[in-house]
């Protein structure tokens, strides 16, 4: 009598082969196929782009450096193409690429469209410290929003509210520069509007348990009704509690007068300069600290974080007011970081985008920050295309930062996890 044996492997001894992820190959490609029909072959030969590096101003200007067109696309083609290449041999072999892939891959699309742009114009350059340094400045509210985002999710808290938090910033921001007579007042006050958005977010969410979206909804639609109310009325009647404030600019001896970067990164107001504190200092707090360890563990799992003596609703509190002063703090950039008055819903959309840019970022400051320049990047970009008259339409330049940050997050950032044990409220 024979027996049958069941020759499989146990359920155990089963080795799970991780699919193939061609994610970024697709888009890398995409990409490629974009700059060689629409840069590449579009462009004919003996034409030439001119590239301004100097904003004016400096100690040593360079010079303009004309390329030739042509040979600078058909350049960033083969690039992209050996970068798709290299993305799909790691997929296939499932390796790990670093941040430097999708980088390089942006850089050299961008290259590609600007030379493309300014191919063949002889009395138009493309502005490229000018294009930096606003790409920086338009990313600041965003960073802030950003990070903040960063540190309400970490202990467990959605931040929806982030729009209205830049937007109360940037009203109290206003109406204090303005009555004072110092834009540095009104600098100093915006994290008070953005905290005081913090603790109602906090109070229906964490104390009386209601759903952290809907909270942060409802106090995006309360800020833009309360400030635009105000506006219409306070301001309108005192015309002079609402008048244009500037921070200054503080250039760093010696490193503002570094050619390129030097004018982008060290001949900045205070604002710009609170924002690389502000990056830092919470990478470091929140990845090598104990506070750090506490607060990621609130937002992983709350209950083995209470068992090991972690006070779960005092981190809740806590956390979330801090980084909402910190969107507060970037709201001041649409008035006194600015130089303008206030107006109604001035924000713009950009406390979403700021979503966006923590999402893009995984929850990580670094990665937020990159994300954030990305962003305001092709929001100066639509700037600069549009006062050189490149001949793009005018809608699509409207348009360009929220396509990209569509297909930044769609396209890239891919799979994510968040916080465990965000939007849900810890019952003792």
């Amino acid at each position: 009598m024979s027996t049958a044996v069941d020759t499989r492997p146990a359920a155990h001894d089963r080795v799970v082969v991780a699919p193939v992820k061609w994610r970024n190959p697709v888009v890398y490609a995409l990409l490629t196929l974009v700059t060689l029909v629409a840069f590449a072959l579009r462009t004919p030969g003996g034409e030439s782009t001119t590239f301004r590096l100097a904003a004016g101003g400096e100690a040593v200007e360079l010079p303009n450096v004309a390329v030739p067109s042509a040979l600078v696309i058909w350049a960033c083609t083969a690039l992209l193409a050996a970068l798709t290449a290299y993305a799909a041999w790691a997929a296939l072999g499932r390796r790990r690429v670093g941040w430097w892939l999708p980088a390089l891959v942006g850089i050299a699309f961008v290259a590609a469209f600007l030379t493309s742009v300014g191919a063949g114009r002889e009395t138009t350059n493309i502005p490229v410290t000018t294009l930096l340094a606003g790409a920086l400045a338009l990313s600041v509210p965003l960073v802030f929003g950003a990070l903040s985002g960063v540190m309400c999710e970490r202990a467990g808290v959605v931040n929806i509210a982030i729009e209205g938090q830049l937007l109360a910033g940037a009203f109290l921001a206003a109406i204090v520069a303005s009555i004072t007579g110092s834009p540095y007042l009104g600098l100093l006050v915006a994290p008070l509007a953005g905290a005081l958005v913090g603790v109602l977010l906090v109070f229906f969410s964490v104390k009386y348990w209601v759903d952290q979206i809907i909270v942060g909804v409802v106090l995006n639609v309360l800020v833009v009704g309360l400030t635009s109310f105000l506006f219409s009325t306070v301001l309108t009647e005192n015309q002079g509690w609402n008048t244009r404030q500037n921070l200054p600019d503080l250039p760093i001896p010696l490193l503002s007068d570094i050619p390129v970067l030097g004018p982008v990164l060290f001949d900045q107001n205070i604002l710009v300069y609170l924002m690389y504190a502000a990056v830092v200092l919470l990478h470091v707090f929140l990845f090598r600290s104990r506070w750090g360890l506490r607060v990621r563990a609130v937002g992983e799992h709350p209950r083995a974080a209470d068992t090991v003596g972690i006070n779960v609703i005092r981190t809740r509190w806590v956390t979330p007011i801090l980084g909402s002063a910190l969107a507060g703090l970037g709201g001041a950039f649409f008035t006194v970081g600015s130089g303008l008055a206030f107006g109604k819903d001035m924000s713009a959309g950009n406390g979403y985008i700021a979503l966006a840019a923590m999402i893009l970022g995984k929850w990580n400051p670094l990665g937020a920050l990159a994300a954030a320049l990305l962003f305001g990047f092709s929001r100066n970009l639509a700037n600069v295309l549009s006062a050189i008259g490149a001949g793009i339409p005018s809608e699509f330049l409207l348009m360009l930062p929220y396509v990209v940050t569509i297909f930044a997050v769609a396209g890239f950032v891919g799979r994510v996890r968040a916080p465990a044990a965000e939007n849900q409220p810890y019952i003792k």
